[in-house]
């Protein structure tokens, strides 16, 4: 089995299509799979929600990490992988590190497996 990398949401869009508009290729698939399975977690679900909640939609890690009820390593790691993913971007400022919504980043992941209105 190859190994794909997870691609930045905006990367994603070039390689995929939207699923209803035309049959993806095994590629692609595994691809938007990686993104998909990025916010496919119950944790890192609650911390886009959470980020998006915030006080100017940004959150500092150390307002993260109480309510998430998880050790700080286990909350660094889910941020990881949502940035990694494009959907949250990391800010540090001092010694403490800001988390903010990739502006679309959702919009287009949920284009890419919604229908096309008409």
């Amino acid at each position: 089995m190859s190994t794909i990398e997870l691609l930045p949401i905006q990367d994603v869009t070039a390689c995929c299509s939207p699923v209803t508009t035309e049959a993806m290729d095994q590629a692609s698939a595994e691809v938007l799979a990686k993104s998909l399975k990025a916010i496919a977690d119950p944790a890192r679900l609650r911390l886009i929600s959470m980020v998006a909640a915030h006080d100017g939609a940004e959150a500092c890690v150390c307002d993260l990490q109480e309510p998430l009820g998880l050790s700080q390593p286990t909350v660094s790691h889910h941020l990881k992988v949502l940035v990694d993913a494009g959907i949250l971007h990391r800010e540090k400022r001092g010694t403490w590190a800001y988390f903010s919504l990739v502006p679309g980043a959702l919009d287009t992941l949920a284009g890419l497996i919604t229908a096309p209105t008409k």
